[in-house]
C-alpha cells in the first residue's frame, strides 16, 4: 500500500508530513487538540498581496493561488472528530456552529485593506478572548521573520495554546511555515504537522529544528495564558 504522503520527518517529538491532510489524518488516531489556520477560500493570491500599496514594505512571497477554495466540509468534520479541542482560524468562513469562545487577534495594522482582526473559532467553554499584536508588513511586534503570506505571529500562537493547557499533543493539518509547531516546542508539547507545499514544508522543518536547538531557553511546563492576553468580552459583560 502506498503511503498517502510524500515524506515524513521526525524532529524531536514533532512528526511532520509532506502531503494532503485528508490522506494523513486518518492515520493519526486521536489528538488532544487541532490548532490550525486553513485556507479561507477568499482568493488570497500573490497578485492581490503585491497590489496592497499601503502596506509598509510588502514582501514578495512568489506565485501562489492556494486560497481559491476553503477545505471541504468533510475535512473540517474529520479535524473535529479526531480531536478533543479545536482552535480554527478563519472559523467565521466555515460552518462550525455557535460557540461561546472566539479568540480574537487585533492586528493593529492601521489603514489598509486587510481585516483589522482575525477570528479563531473554538469549542472551548469560556468567554470571548482578545489579544492585541501588531502585524503590518515590516511594522510588527517582535520583528520576527515572515516566511508565509498568511503566517501568524509566534506570540499569538503561544497565546492560543495557553487556552488549552492540558492538551499535550497538538495537530496542525495546514502547517504552513510551522509557527504552531515552534510554539509547541516552546511549551514542551508534542506536535504533528501536515503541509502539502514542499517549499513551506522545508521552512517548517528548519524552524522547528532551530526551536529544538534553542530548547534550553524554554521552560517545559503546561502553558498558561500569557500576560498580554487582555481577556475582555466583546459584548461588554464581565469575564468568566
Amino acid at each position: 500500500m502506498t503511503d498517502p504522503y510524500r515524506r515524513k520527518e521526525m524532529i524531536g517529538s514533532s512528526e511532520l508530513y509532506l502531503g494532503d491532510c485528508m490522506g494523513v489524518m486518518p492515520l493519526l488516531g486521536r489528538v488532544d487538540a487541532v490548532v490550525t489556520d486553513p485556507p479561507y477560500g477568499i482568493n488570497e493570491n500573490s497578485k492581490k498581496v503585491a497590489s496592497r500599496g499601503k502596506i509598509a514594505a510588502p514582501k514578495d512571497y512568489g506565485d501562489f493561488d492556494w486560497d481559491k477554495s476553503p477545505p471541504p466540509p468533510e475535512c473540517i468534520e474529520l479535524m473535529r472528530r479526531i480531536s478533543k479541542h479545536q482552535i480554527i482560524f478563519g472559523g467565521n468562513y466555515f460552518d462550525l456552529g455557535p460557540t461561546s469562545c472566539w479568540l480574537v487577534w487585533d492586528k493593529e495594522n492601521g489603514a489598509n485593506d486587510f481585516a483589522d482582526c482575525e477570528l479563531a473559532w473554538t469549542n472551548l467553554p469560556k468567554a470571548v478572548r482578545r489579544i492585541n499584536w501588531r502585524w503590518n508588513g515590516m511594522i510588527r511586534k517582535g520583528q520576527e521573520e515572515r516566511f508565509h503570506p498568511t503566517q501568524k505571529p509566534l506570540g499569538v500562537m503561544k497565546w492560543c495554546l495557553g487556552h488549552i493547557p492540558e492538551a499535550s499533543t497538538i495537530l496542525d493539518p495546514f502547517m504552513g511555515s510551522g509557527t504552531t509547531g515552534v510554539a509547541c516546542v516552546g511549551g514542551g508539547r508534542r506536535f504533528i504537522g501536515i503541509e502539502r507545499d514542499e517549499r513551506y514544508f522545508e521552512v517548517a522543518c528548519e524552524r522547528i529544528r532551530k526551536a529544538y536547538h534553542q530548547a534550553d531557553l524554554f521552560v517545559e511546563q503546561p502553558a498558561a495564558p500569557v500576560p498580554f492576553d487582555e481577556q475582555v468580552s466583546l459584548f461588554g459583560g464581565a469575564d468568566d
